[in-house]
């Protein structure tokens, strides 16, 4: 919602300002669609050149996180302690019966009751493949740490892939803008014998252009670009927690305290607080009873 409103506000600003200073709309809105066709259209080849079909497509699906906002939210990441405490405590008590949760997640009565994060790929595979190495004995806590560190960078990585691709558009929707202002002033010097008025139309049409590169390239596409990098951010210390438990947890510290690290290892603005943790691992507990 407070991207749409953003929106409203930058186009209401700009073109609010333009009336009131005494511009007319009318010759921006008779050069748009073409300047949008040269501009948007060499933008979008730009695009295309640039990237490959897996970055295309994920960049388009990636649009509605500027909208939406982190996927992971306050409840979720108590949910995860709590699903972490779970695994951990069985893993400890019984390291068979864990691999029933771990190997076919599933089917899994523990992960069920966490559908979102056992819905998601990279949340349910750091924690299956990280509790799989320990039941091999591969417990060393500065390996496991490195693997789980460079399987981070490359979720991360991937997820900046949307970002880049539209940062590198907002860098070119200038350099866009000036071509079709160079086209616009070749048409206008073709028409050199005309009178001042007409030529005077033809040069503002031509300034169209240049004004919708930037316009487009500083009001639009470079703060989808940096809102959309933020959210991948946020998104990421969720995985990270992870990492964090874990390896906690190969330390060997107790249950509770390996949650504790992870609390502590919270987004301030997401992370739940002491009280209402423990009694989140309470309602845990009596249900695993």
């Amino acid at each position: 919602m407070l991207g749409i409103i953003g929106i409203i506000v930058l186009i209401g600003m700009v073109f609010g300002g333009y009336l009131l200073a005494g511009g007319k709309m009318a010759i921006i809105l008779k050069s748009l669609p073409f300047e949008f066709m040269m501009i948007g259209g060499a933008a979008a080849g730009a695009f295309m050149i640039g990237n490959d079909g897996s970055t295309i497509k994920h960049t388009f699906s990636d649009m509605k996180k500027i909208f939406s906002g982190a996927k992971w939210k306050k409840e979720d990441y108590k949910d995860l302690l709590c699903l972490l405490f779970e695994l951990i405590k069985l893993a400890r008590q019984n390291p068979v019966a864990i691999e029933e949760h771990i190997e076919d997640p599933d089917n899994s009565s523990i992960f069920s009751r966490y559908s979102k994060i056992s819905g998601d790929q990279y949340s349910r595979e750091i924690i299956c493949d990280t509790l799989r190495s320990v039941s091999m004995n591969y417990d060393d806590p500065n390996q496991v740490e490195d693997v789980l560190e460079k399987r981070l960078d490359t979720i991360r990585e991937h997820g900046l892939h949307s970002s880049h691709a539209l940062q590198t558009m907002a860098d070119a929707l200038p350099a866009l803008g000036i071509v079709a202002a160079v086209l616009g002033v070749i048409k206008t010097m073709a028409s050199i014998d005309q009178p001042p008025e007409v030529l005077g139309k033809l040069i503002g049409g031509a300034l169209v252009g240049t004004f919708l590169g930037v316009f487009l390239a500083y009001g639009l596409a470079a703060p989808f670009a940096g809102k959309l990098k933020s959210v991948v951010e946020d998104d990421f210390h969720f995985y990270k927690l992870i990492r964090e438990v874990l390896v906690a947890n190969l330390y060997n510290h107790t249950t509770n305290i390996c949650i504790e690290v992870g609390r502590q290892n919270v987004p301030g603005g997401m992370r739940p607080t002491f009280l209402e943790l423990e009694e989140a691992l309470s309602e845990v507990k009596q249900v695993a009873s």
